[in-house]
């Protein structure tokens, strides 16, 4: 019995730190990759998902998070931010490892420029899809001042958090909808003029975007206790960079194949 017992305790645990860990990158980037795939052409989907395999674009995004557990990737760690203090590029600041404007631009030219494996071809486009959607939350363009809000203690009705997890995961899971639910319903909201503002955007207008939205991130009542109001306040701009992410991602698959 004992053993029973302590066996259902552990899978309990088990489940609830997997979903710490993987949830919003499970759900925010299935639901990028999700809208990217109905945007693109059926012969780029097509080349897309050879490259990819059996993995799925969504699933995909999902890739470059999980392997954070194998040590042969920790040099990959910093490629998932950058830091930009008032929504400019500056290299002087970044940490040596790389970042994800460097990660992007880099990727991208391997990418059109071919001539490697397919494993490798598969792991490079795996990790700019998942950094393409990655920069588009607020809080992985980072002030450099509090870890992109991991160091900014509060409390998310009432069950201790920070921040960036809020944002990562907990704001997109509240609403209680499965990707291709949220896929769909903001797919329904594109338009022809969106999409091509959208696409017009540089790689550097996209750090201004998210500097833009600091304001909006960063206002916390003082007691730093987050619920209802929070989430009403900031969910159009969660939706916002979740569509923008998307365009943008199937431009890059377009340009690339």
């Amino acid at each position: 019995m004992k053993k029973t017992v302590t066996l259902a305790l552990a899978l309990v645990l088990g489940l609830s730190f997997s979903q710490s860990v993987f949830a919003w990158g499970q759900l925010g980037h299935y639901v990028v990759g999700y809208m990217a795939q109905k945007q693109l052409k059926r012969s780029t989907l097509k080349r897309v998902n050879q490259v990819l395999g059996p993995m799925s674009l969504g699933r995909s995004g999902t890739w470059m998070d999980e392997i954070k557990s194998d040590r042969a990737y920790d040099h990959l760690y910093s490629w998932h931010y950058l830091t930009s203090e008032h929504g400019e590029y500056n290299a002087a600041i970044q940490e040596k490892g790389g970042n994800a404007y460097e990660a992007i631009n880099q990727l991208k030219a391997e990418l059109k420029e071919g001539n490697m494996s397919a494993e490798e071809e598969s792991k490079k486009l795996k990790m700019l899809i998942h950094i393409v959607e990655d920069v588009h939350q607020p809080l992985h363009v980072g002030t450099g001042t509090d870890k992109g809000g991991n160091e900014v203690r509060v409390e998310y009705f009432g069950r201790n958090s920070n921040l960036h997890s809020v944002w990562d995961t907990e704001m997109i899971e509240g609403w209680n909808m499965s990707y291709t639910e949220i896929g769909d319903e903001l797919s329904r909201r594109l338009t022809p003029a969106m999409i091509a503002a959208y696409q017009d955007a540089t790689i550097d207008d996209w750090l201004k975007e998210a500097v833009d939205l600091r304001t909006l991130v960063y206002k916390l009542p003082e007691n730093k206790k987050l619920s209802y109001n929070y989430g009403y306040d900031t969910r159009d701009a969660v939706e916002e960079r979740l569509l923008a992410a998307s365009v943008r991602l199937a431009q890059i698959l377009e340009e690339i194949y």
